[in-house]
């Protein structure tokens, strides 16, 4: 049995690269294709591989900090990689790797982290942000959005199965695709094991400093909140404008190692997380440090934040607003003596990696077991041997 795996790219170690660790260690043996590898060799280690197969995109320069100006190439370049060889294929997907060309008699599951949000309902934000509302480029962006709208859509009826990160995903994969999605959570580290360092005051947030992740929000949310202290843990190009907005009582980790951001974590009194996520990985890797969390009521935070008066793990504040943010967290100082670290370490358990593997392996076999019975009726292997 041959296996495929195709990732959209290798850019950094995220979490969909976290998702695509897991499928590795499904499948060891499998074959890694991508539009490009830009990571080092830690992170490939980390992973679990050593090598990929890229398109030509691999060969074009500046790509370190140039990659999105090669979208319109990206599903030429994707539809390139030959696949005849392979029995299965297994795509994960927040672009186009859904995309890749398989034969009828070869299965192409796709987990699909979420639709390219930039094409879909977040063009609008999108366009903004890169200040592309008027003018000649915005007219050129539209266009090269409407084009891969149209390549998004048709290339969803490829996969044999569709996999979705979260019911909120999957519900946006019927919308746009029409397609049916099966939900698969991804793994979350879990803590090692609970540290006994103690809750200090700050508050913590952890996230890439874009606007889509709201971190605005929760920094001048506590310009109301003087008596509390807020660590912003990560980098991006928001980093300069937020640290000048932020009044004493927030400050400013940077980008931390996993270790150090776990500590944060495990000695912060609540995690605050404003961004409407299709999962949210870092909500649960928080939950898992006994770790309370504020969290926005929409997306996938609405599937791991555990709200209400038994074994709750967190709270909801109704939208990305400095004053509603305000409002959650005095009120979870209130009831803070009610919140489990035990319930919140108990709630990220259910979405571990050994949880995600077995998942994924359960829902594979049943569906090659399916593939070969309509397509192979004799001489095929065996699901088991979908293992070896």
């Amino acid at each position: 049995m041959r296996v495929a795996i195709v990732h959209d790219w290798l850019y950094v170690a995220g979490g969909a690269e976290r998702v695509l660790r897991e499928i590795l260690r499904c499948y060891p043996s499998a074959d890694v294709f991508t539009l490009f590898d830009i990571l080092d060799a830690k992170d490939r280690e980390f992973i679990g591989f050593s090598e990929a197969r890229t398109s030509f995109i691999q060969q074009l320069p500046l790509l370190h900090k140039m990659h999105r100006l090669y979208l319109p190439l990206m599903p030429l370049a994707i539809e390139q990689f030959d696949f005849s060889e392979y029995d299965l294929v297994i795509s994960s997907s927040y672009a186009v790797a859904k995309g890749v060309i398989t034969g009828p008699n070869q299965l192409h599951v796709a987990y699909i982290h979420s639709p390219m949000r930039y094409a879909w309902d977040l063009q609008h934000t999108y366009l903004r942000e890169l200040g592309y509302s008027k003018g000649l480029k915005s007219v050129a962006a539209r266009m090269l959005l409407h084009f891969m709208r149209l390549w998004d859509v048709r290339t969803a009826h490829g996969p044999d199965v569709v996999v979705a990160n979260s019911q909120f995903v999957a519900r946006r994969i019927k919308k746009i695709y029409g397609r049916t999605a099966q939900i698969i959570h991804p793994p979350v580290e879990l803590a090692k094991e609970p540290m006994a360092r103690g809750r200090r005051n700050h508050f913590l947030a952890a996230s890439r400093l874009v606007p889509y992740k709201n971190i605005e929000a929760i920094v001048r949310a506590f310009e109301e909140l003087p008596d509390l202290e807020l660590i912003v843990s990560g980098d991006g190009p928001e980093a300069a404008r937020l640290k000048e907005m932020a009044g004493p009582n927030v400050a400013f980790a940077g980008f931390v190692s996993n270790e150090r951001l776990r500590e944060l974590m495990a000695t912060a009194r609540a995690f605050i997380f404003a961004a409407e996520e299709d999962f949210g990985i870092v909500v649960l890797e928080a939950s898992s440090e006994g770790l309370p969390v504020l969290a926005l009521g929409r997306g996938g935070a609405l599937e791991t934040v555990r709200e209400g008066p038994d074994h709750g793990t967190g709270m909801f504040f109704s939208s990305p607003d400095p004053q509603e943010i305000a409002r959650c967290v005095r009120s979870f100082v209130q009831r803070e003596a009610s919140f489990s670290p035990e319930a919140c370490r108990a709630q990220a358990a259910r979405f571990s990696s050994d949880r995600f593997r077995s998942e994924l392996t359960a829902l594979i076999e049943s569906a090659y077991r399916k593939h070969i019975q309509r397509h192979q009726p004799s001489g095929a292997l065996s699901a088991s041997e979908l293992r070896a």
